[in-house]
């Protein structure tokens, strides 16, 4: 069974080569932040990715679509934007005396939410209906999104001018929250190569429709054995009671990580192996991908943020004392 998975997912690894290839045109280094894509890409699920101005993060979402054979659209939040802007709208015809409906941008395949955090609550609670069921609501209607449906948002630290916290809510329903740092040296010095000085890069479709849902079927297929099953649930549970497990920071934490925390970590891992084309997952696999699960979904308490305690420092101490199976 795992051999023959195994076989598949070393068979389906070149798309993957291909991929990363495409997107390295316009992507320089950022390895961590297109393995997420990918990941978020292969497990329907929807990517946060924050980072101060500058460091590629809308590039790289646009890339990443790019390489897929579906429709794309870029919305740029902004203060004045309304949730209709986003779902779409009922129009009156004078002519007939009916109503027509006509679609928002949500109504495409990969939505890239630039600067999502720039338009107020109301307009980000107009994704929450979208991002979980995979429908949109206009008046007396719902409306099924196609498939592939995928949000890949960004946004600047919350800390800068003009930008409002993202509901609970909504963040929860992001599988990931990356946090995008700097280029090391060699990296700059390559892009300063790059930009200004090539041709607009044309970015070739790897992989159709038909072709993601095959990758999906087989990442839910990757062997998961029962204890690290267990240590999935340990992991999550630790951040809600983390007296259970002898973890002295429960001062630190006023809600812990949700049930979907539990759901995404196990999915996440299994196409972190198919990333590195193995049919099986390690504790490698959840340790690695933890982070980026957690980060968002454990809420601090005024003590935490005092002592200038971060959730990944929290999320380190759990797995420090968590044991491996």
């Amino acid at each position: 069974m795992i051999e023959e998975v195994t076989r598949e997912v070393q068979e389906k690894h070149v798309l993957i080569t291909q991929l990363k290839s495409e997107i390295g045109r316009v992507i320089v280094g950022q390895a961590d932040l297109v393995d997420r894509l990918l990941i978020g890409l292969f497990t329907k699920g929807h990517v946060l990715i924050e980072g101060v101005p500058g460091l590629a993060k809308t590039s790289a979402v646009k890339a990443l679509a790019q390489t897929i054979n579906a429709d794309f659209k870029r919305i740029q939040f902004t203060p004045d934007l309304l949730p209709a802007d986003l779902t779409g709208t009922e129009i009156f015809q004078p002519k007939t005396g009916d109503f027509t409906v006509k679609k928002g941008p949500l109504f495409n395949n990969i939505i890239l939410a630039d600067e999502i955090n720039r338009a107020p609550a109301k307009v980000q609670a107009a994704l929450l209906e979208a991002m979980q069921e995979l429908q949109v609501t206009i008046a007396d209607h719902t409306w099924p999104l196609g498939e592939p449906f995928l949000v890949l948002a960004t946004q600047n630290p919350i800390e800068q001018e003009g930008t409002y916290p993202l509901p609970e809510a909504q963040v929860d329903r992001f599988m990931f929250k990356l946090l995008v740092d700097y280029p090391s040296k060699t990296e700059e010095k390559e892009i300063m190569k790059r930009v200004g000085f090539e041709h607009e890069i044309e970015i070739k479709p790897v992989i159709d429709r038909p072709g993601l849902e095959k990758i999906r079927s087989l990442i839910n297929r990757i062997f998961v054995d029962e204890k690290l099953l267990d240590y999935t649930v340990d992991i999550v549970s630790a951040t809600r009671k983390p007296s259970d497990y002898s973890i002295d920071i429960a001062d630190y934490i006023q809600y812990g990580a949700s049930p979907r925390a539990t759901i995404y970590l196990s999915l996440a891992a299994r196409a972190c192996a198919f990333l590195k084309g193995r049919g099986y997952v390690t504790p490698q696999d959840i340790k690695s991908i933890a982070p980026d699960v957690l980060r968002h979904r454990i809420i601090l308490t005024y003590e935490a943020e005092a002592e200038d305690i971060t959730t990944d420092q929290i999320i380190t101490r759990i797995f420090d004392s968590v044991e491996v199976p």
